[in-house]
């Protein structure tokens, strides 16, 4: 995989810092990302559920609802393995910050696009943040865990920015995708650098 800026899109790398807290916190970050593929499932069955007419949505992302919650109980067993429990979900800073940025006028479609970019991106930072966790933590086994996650969620970032091409026009996409991925920059670099949290 290269680097981020080439596949994934992003205007500003997380901080090297954040994966050596992340590895001094990895019960916080296991829970934490637990509930970020949960949250994945969650949206991904919102979407079919407010857009089911929308045939190719449907089928594209039907599949990614089961590929999200297998990872969500990959996730699971391995708090299990290490003596851990779920716990309680946390507020994501990120996620609230990102709906602030999504238009929230338009037609339809263009409601159904800023939902499909927001979701792109989240799997972008993802990704990322996966890539420094497979590269850069002890824990052998976590790190193969890490490394197939990567691979998965650069796919499915891929999978809502075509989605979003159906719908709306390759030129609104690509132009509304880079505002939120310069919107997204802002946010990173607004955020307490925090190694108990996925995003």
């Amino acid at each position: 995989m290269e680097d981020h800026k080439t596949v994934l899109g992003l205007k500003l790398p997380t901080d090297p810092r954040w994966v050596n807290i992340a590895e001094m916190q990895i019960e916080d970050i296991l829970v934490d990302h637990a509930y970020c593929e949960q949250k994945a499932a969650s949206s991904c069955i919102s979407l079919i559920i407010q857009y089911p007419e929308k045939s190719e949505l449907v089928d594209v992302l039907t599949p990614v609802v089961a590929e999200e919650w297998a990872h969500f109980e990959r996730v699971i067993e391995q708090l299990k393995k290490r003596g851990y429990a779920l716990g309680y979900a946390r507020k994501d800073e990120y996620v609230t910050a990102l709906n602030k940025v999504l238009n929230k006028g338009g037609s339809r479609d263009q409601q159904l696009v800023e939902k499909l970019l927001m979701n792109a991106l989240i799997e972008a930072r993802s990704c990322e943040r996966f890539k420094l966790l497979w590269k850069n933590i002890a824990d052998e086994e976590l790190q193969t865990f890490y490394y197939e996650l990567m691979v998965s969620e650069a796919g499915h970032y891929v999978n809502f920015i075509e989605l979003a091409k159906v719908y709306m026009t390759e030129e609104y996409v690509k132009a509304r995708w880079e505002e939120i991925l310069v919107a997204e920059a802002d946010i990173i670099r607004s955020l307490e650098l925090r190694g108990d949290r996925m995003h």
